[in-house]
């Protein structure tokens, strides 16, 4: 038998763009829990569940008499105190005068002036409440902290509210622009990659500014690319991973809050690297091989260690040298240690010729 025709590719180092891939989940950039700050008798939500609100605009309108009998009430003790103020400082001005005649005692002196202070003290502590039963009032009527996306409302109307436990919560507002997507990476690839780094392998951003990228649920990618804006200093003793957080600009607010999806860090390479099409690797009881033509024009099998996957390519980290000639296809036919015959890619056979007594015939 004629030997098997293969072709191959001749193995050069690269440098070679590293993607990181993760599984990510979206959040937005700021996530509110509206609440309650005073009790009261929830009256009416002024908002639709799920729709877009401005900082300061009104949610939830809680039942304002209790609030504004306090107000009214601290008002009064205000004007008590007031009037006391007037009093003192009346007796004060009197009793000042005559002790300067020696018209008074000491002790008299002294208890106008202290009369007088007290008072203003009254009056100051007095309007402090007032103050406070004015915010109270003002708590009645419950407005966004932030603009964002409102959320399923959690206290219908009519329901007792109150400042304290879970029954001040009311709703949640997320803000969907920018929106963040948070994901994780392992500690071993973190060490893989910094081991790399270490020796001149990988080579990161300038500045670490990593492009990062999504994919959504359906397989299409998000419009626009974001940018790396948090990495932790500590690992997550149960996950064993890094927490990470990307940014994306999300104007029309295609991402929501919840999404699963995947996310790409673009921006390093790895320098040196060796590449053979996926085609060309087989697999055997023994692990991943490739065939290459040795000097002898012999098929010669090569243990491998494959690395990560770029595009219809594989990395090759052991097995291989700068130079060897990898059979890429043809390499089923191939067999250890017999010879085979390098083609051209696309290059077809000779016809073959007919036999002598078809030619004598015709």
């Amino acid at each position: 038998m004629p030997p098997p025709e293969v072709t191959v590719v001749t193995v050069k180092p690269a440098d070679v763009p590293l993607p990181l891939e993760y599984v990510g989940q979206t959040a937005g950039s700021r996530e509110v829990e509206v609440r309650a700050r005073v009790s009261g008798i929830l009256l009416k939500r002024l908002y639709a569940e799920g729709r877009p609100v401005k900082a300061g605009d009104a949610l939830y309108q809680i039942d304002p008499e209790q609030a504004k009998a306090a107000l009214d009430q601290a008002r009064g003790a205000l004007e008590v105190e007031q009037a006391k103020l007037i009093r003192a400082k009346q007796d004060q001005a009197r009793i000042l005068p005559l002790f300067a005649e020696n018209a008074v005692s000491q002790k008299d002196r002294d208890e106008a002036v202290a009369n007088f202070e007290s008072a203003q003290a009254s009056v100051a502590a007095a309007r402090a409440r007032v103050r406070e039963a004015q915010i109270n009032m003002d708590y009645t009527r419950v407005t966004a902290p932030i603009s964002g996306m409102t959320s399923k409302e959690v206290r219908s109307e009519g329901s007792l509210v109150s400042p304290s436990g879970d029954s001040s919560l009311l709703t949640k507002i997320s803000q969907l622009n920018p929106m963040y997507v948070n994901f994780s990476m392992s500690d071993n690839e973190l060490l893989r990659l910094r081991t790399w780094q270490a020796q001149g392998r990988y080579v990161p951003p300038e500045g670490e500014r990593y492009s990062v990228e999504l994919k959504l649920s359906d397989g299409a990618m998000f419009s626009s690319a974001g940018r790396l804006n948090f990495t932790d200093n500590l690992i997550d003793p149960t996950s064993g991973t890094i927490r990470s957080r990307a940014e994306f600009a999300n104007p029309d607010g295609a991402l929501l809050p919840g999404q699963f999806v995947r996310v790409y860090l673009k921006g390093g390479k790895l320098k040196d690297t060796l590449l053979v099409p996926q085609r060309a690797v087989l697999s055997t009881q023994q692990g991943k091989i490739v065939f290459v033509v040795n000097p002898a024009g012999k098929a010669e099998p090569r243990p491998v260690e494959l690395g990560d996957e770029v595009k219809n390519e594989v990395m090759i980290t052991k097995g291989l040298r700068a130079g060897d000639q990898v059979i890429v296809d043809g390499n089923i036919k191939a067999r250890p240690g017999a010879p085979v015959k390098v083609v051209t890619p696309g290059a077809s056979a000779p016809p073959a010729a007919k036999p002598a007594s078809a030619a004598a015939g015709a």
